[in-house]
């Protein structure tokens, strides 16, 4: 047990699905898995473990946001010895190839802030997901015949819909970076299993497009139903995650 997480160390799987929301944790394991308990409600960070085909899984939600993420990641790798990751959310795209309720797959997080350096006095603004996790998930897609783009993401300390200037944030980021959409939490992931010596990785769904040509976004309610597809794609990879 942890300040922030009730559950005992028997209580949760060595893979954990993160999403964001916790009424998206609680969503996850009433309609995928089976024989799943609620294990933690600190700070209604609702949790759950359960069996998806015959394996089991945690889902708990990260909250919103780098620290948040932080918090939970670090306490499930160091104190429930948790060996893997995937987080499951949603992102803004501002690439071209990328369209409404595509999902990417992000090989690397840039971070224009201080995660790192508060961390471990580490000037870091860039950190790969895993790859050995990232070639399962591209693998279990081409098995479903599912579009799934690996890409690079800006991992921000504000909400991108208010940002002041989104545009000029964009043109800011570095682009040798091929940098192709926007969320809050994967740099944190992908930094905590990198100084943990774990593993993470990070499906993100399009839930809005900022090029003036495609500029869409979804509503709240298709937000929280649309994401079907990236969470069989997360649960369907970690029955190959030993």
């Amino acid at each position: 047990m942890t300040i922030h997480n009730e559950a005992k160390l028997e209580d949760i799987a060595k893979v954990v699905l993160m999403p964001g929301d916790p009424l998206r944790a609680k969503y996850i394991a009433e309609n995928f898995l089976e024989d799943y308990r609620l294990v933690n409600s600190v700070r209604n960070i609702l949790t759950y473990t359960g069996k998806y085909k015959g394996k089991e899984i945690t889902v708990m939600a990260s909250g919103m946001g780098m620290p948040s993420m932080g918090i939970y990641a670090y306490e499930l790798y160091k104190f429930y010895d948790v060996d893997y990751i995937i987080r499951i959310g949603s992102c803004g795209a501002y690439a071209e190839y990328l369209d409404l309720l595509d999902v990417i797959l992000v090989d690397k997080s840039y971070n224009e802030g201080n995660f790192a350096k508060t961390m471990t006095n580490e000037e870091c603004h860039i950190v790969s997901g895993t790859e050995e996790v990232n070639n399962i998930i591209e693998e279990t897609a081409k098995e479903k015949n599912e579009k799934c783009v690996k890409a690079n993401i800006v991992c921000a300390e504000c909400f991108d819909i208010y940002v002041n200037d989104i545009e000029r944030y964009i043109e800011r980021m570095p682009k040798e970076k091929n940098i192709a959409g926007i969320e809050m939490e994967s740099f944190a992931l992908f930094y905590t299993a990198k100084q943990l010596g774990k593993k993470a990785a990070c499906l993100l769904t399009v839930v809005d497009t900022y090029l003036e040509s495609k500029k869409q976004s979804l509503t709240p309610e298709q937000r929280q139903n649309s994401l079907n597809n990236m969470i069989k794609l997360a649960l369907d990879s970690s029955l190959k995650l030993k």
